[in-house]
């Protein structure tokens, strides 16, 4: 099943996000080359694909699990949260309906 895995960044994360994305980017390449990637990517903080020092306010990642709680132990091991980049996260069963 898909599940959205939901993170708020804390208040001036990008120099910590930064820092950590390698590693939170190879975690997402694993899915991918499992073929268990919808999508991935952040949320600028104003209008624009690149807020520059704006940075991010969290990330939206839509991936297949086998079970809720296997999603959830995958976020909680996130470089995000280990760096601070995350004041919480959320992980959700997702239906995914378009496109078809």
């Amino acid at each position: 099943m898909l599940y959205a895995i939901v993170g708020q960044d804390v208040s001036d994360s990008l120099d910590k996000r930064l820092s950590v994305r390698p590693a939170h980017l190879d975690r997402l390449h694993t899915l991918q080359q499992a073929g268990r990637l919808l999508l991935a990517g952040p949320f600028p903080t104003i209008d624009s694909n690149d807020p520059g020092p704006s940075g991010f306010s969290g990330s939206l990642i839509v991936a297949e699990f086998d079970s809720l709680s296997a999603a959830q132990a995958w976020a909680d091991t996130d470089p995000y949260i280990a760096a601070g980049v995350y004041s919480s996260v959320s992980v959700k069963p997702f239906k995914k309906v378009f496109p078809t």
